[in-house]
């Protein structure tokens, strides 16, 4: 794969969760859980006679985004109609955005930075739409392949969304799923978006090889589908060159489920869309006192918040940027902090191993906070200093507790997780480890190296709550003691 020549470009479709109404309308934005079509009304319907009405917040959202990515911001506020057929969009045309005659982006000729192996790469950002969303199809009996038949919920129709489009400087899959995660991390920093909800962040993701046409795979919802899609896609039309075969331009949909591409349709052109400007939103001027006040509410971004939690924490630089990948890490981390202090232990404990079992798990942030709470970490750190527990407990504990939901504290104590320090109960079981172990007991006696394996034959007894520092230090004396008398036999 890393010897192929290829070029991704994202299109990131994301809804702005923090309004209170659609784009064009009063309507409710909260239309999840709704009974269908119920969330509606003759704007959002694109019935005749209907107009529509800019929420202003949407504006300030995207200008904000648009500062945020480092963007060119318009001078004019310009929405177009962009038509095309699709029994999710009721007024056969979407009201979006367009560069082109008579129209304009909101914002242009952006950049973002990503780390990618411990170096930095910019990913140029070609433009930013504010757009409506289309209503939701929905395949009750299967999927778009296999569903018998189709239902379309209209609630959704006219939210309101950002589309931020990128130049097709992304090479591999990991790279874009590593711009996804970054991306939503500034998303969630500036309070725009809550990624948790579903349909709030989806990608179409554009992929062309050498020798091959734009293929544009739609509507993938998460950053490790943007990545599994996006391989399986180098994977097929890598085979399909080597086989002699035509790579066409096509539109294909990303099944979750199978996790294969499918192909739906031939891929427009962007005159197939007879963009326009809609004269019923007439331009209005952005300006200059709009912008500065957008910029005077910025918050504190993902990489000047890395750059902080390596001064302020002392955090090495890969440990910050792990942690502020997400920003409930990032606050989760600042939290334990503030409880119990020990900034370099609680970063390597959440990375190393909180981290690791969320996406074991299949758990978002959010949902592993409700099950190990800050709190509990600090009560492990804390008996972890007290020696009551050591690291190796501590690690198998944080997986118990997510998939328990009990509380560290109460797994420690009522399960037996409590550390052995006791001299006389670690002597008995290492005297048992020497005595089931003469060969290794011998090799240890000639090569200290060789005591690592009787200290783990002491962990397994113990069942991994041998304190290991004691552990060490009682099987030495043990160990000189066999020598000694050994000495004194001969």
């Amino acid at each position: 794969m890393s010897n192929l020549n290829v070029k991704i470009g994202l299109e990131v479709h994301v809804q702005i969760t923090s309004l209170k109404s659609k784009l064009f309308c009063s309507c409710s934005s909260e239309y999840r859980g709704k009974p269908p079509n119920t969330n509606v009304c003759p704007t959002c319907l694109g019935l005749p006679g209907a107009l529509p009405v800019v929420n202003i917040e949407a504006v300030k959202a995207a200008l904000m985004v648009a500062l945020a990515l480092k963007c060119t911001i318009s001078d004019v506020l310009v929405f177009s109609r962009k038509h095309y057929f699709y029994p999710d969009l009721v007024k056969n045309y979407q009201i979006s955005q367009y560069d082109g005659i008579g129209s304009v982006a909101i914002a242009r000729n952006g950049l973002m930075t990503i780390n990618v192996d411990g170096k930095t790469k910019p990913i140029r950002i070609r433009r930013i739409n504010i757009e409506e969303d289309p209503g939701k199809i929905i395949y009750p009996t299967g999927s778009l392949l296999t569903s018998k038949y189709t239902l379309i919920d209209y609630n959704r129709s006219g939210i309101p969304l950002l589309e931020i489009v990128s130049e097709p400087d992304l090479t591999n899959p990991k790279e874009a799923r590593i711009f996804i995660d970054k991306l939503r991390s500034i998303l969630e920093h500036i309070g725009l978006v809550n990624p948790e909800l579903e349909g709030s962040i989806r990608v179409d993701a554009n992929i062309s090889l050498e020798g091959g046409s734009r293929v544009e795979v739609k509507n993938i919802s998460s950053s490790k589908d943007v990545e599994r899609a996006l391989t399986y896609e180098i994977i097929r039309q890598s085979k399909a060159l080597e086989h002699g075969e035509v790579i066409r331009r096509e539109t294909r949909h990303w099944d979750d489920l199978k996790k294969v591409t499918i192909s739906a349709r031939v891929k427009e052109l962007e005159e197939d869309y007879r963009y326009f400007p809609d004269p019923d939103l007439p331009p209005f001027k952005i300006s200059k006192e709009l912008i500065e006040e957008t910029a005077s509410k910025l918050p504190e971004l993902p990489d000047q918040r890395v750059e902080r939690f390596m001064k302020t924490y002392g955090l090495s630089e890969y440990l910050a940027n792990v942690l502020v990948s997400e920003k409930g890490l990032a606050d989760y981390f600042e939290d334990c902090v503030k409880i119990c202090g020990e900034p370099e232990s609680i970063g390597n404990i959440i990375v190393n191993d909180l981290k690791r079992w969320i996406d074991e798990l299949d758990l978002s942030i959010y949902e592993a906070i409700r099950l190990f709470p800050q709190k509990d970490l600090c009560q492990l750190v804390d008996l972890l200093n007290k020696n009551v527990i050591n690291i190796k407990i501590l690690k198998e504990i944080i997986p118990r507790a997510l998939k328990s939901g009990k509380s560290a504290s109460t797994i420690v104590y009522e399960e037996g997780y409590v550390d052995i320090s006791d001299e006389d109960v670690l002597l008995k079981i290492i005297d048992e480890v020497i005595r089931e172990n003469p060969k290794a007991v011998g090799d240890a006696l000639t090569n200290p190296k060789a005591i690592n394996y009787l200290v783990g034959q002491v962990m397994r007894k113990s069942k991994g709550r041998a304190n290991p520092e004691l552990t060490n230090k009682l099987l030495i004396k043990r160990l000189n003691e066999l020598s000694r008398a050994s000495s004194n036999a001969n």
